[in-house]
């Protein structure tokens, strides 16, 4: 695979709050600085929600990837992700990132073979091997 980039924008509009957009992307997202710190604005997107849709969303991609490839049937994915945000030597940052994914298939004797694939997403998420956070898996397989 190549090298790929991708560009974003950030436009401040007032206070704590700015607006991203991609010249790639139809869909603006507005920002701002959450609500647990001075100034914080509640019910809009802040970087600590988006680091853990970052990984959340690639895990999701990876997953759809492998189980394609590993040709795992499965009637339905939801997956529920927490970010923790805690103070370590002075410095904030995002130390865990917890994700729930939760798989419906039709067949018990492929429970094993989806935890496989499940854990195998994990590791080979690229935005989890490119952050120091710790990803933990919690999966909950449910046969239907």
């Amino acid at each position: 695979m190549d090298k790929h980039s991708y560009h974003v924008s950030l436009k401040w509009e007032e206070g704590r709050k700015g607006i991203l957009n991609s010249p790639e992307l139809p869909t603006k997202i507005e920002v701002a600085t959450p609500p647990e710190f001075e100034k914080g604005i509640a019910g809009i997107w802040s970087p600590e929600h988006l680091f853990t849709s970052a990984v959340l969303s690639c895990f999701l991609t990876t997953f759809l990837a492998i189980a394609e490839f590993s040709k795992l049937e499965f009637k339905s994915f939801e997956c529920d992700a927490e970010g923790i945000l805690d103070k370590v030597e002075g410095k904030f940052l995002m130390t865990e990132i917890i994700l729930k994914p939760r798989l419906i298939i039709d067949d018990e004797s492929k429970k094993e073979r989806a935890e496989r694939i499940l854990e195998k997403s994990e590791k080979a998420c690229l935005i989890s091997n490119s952050i120091k956070t710790k990803v933990h898996l919690m999966s909950d397989i449910q046969i239907k």
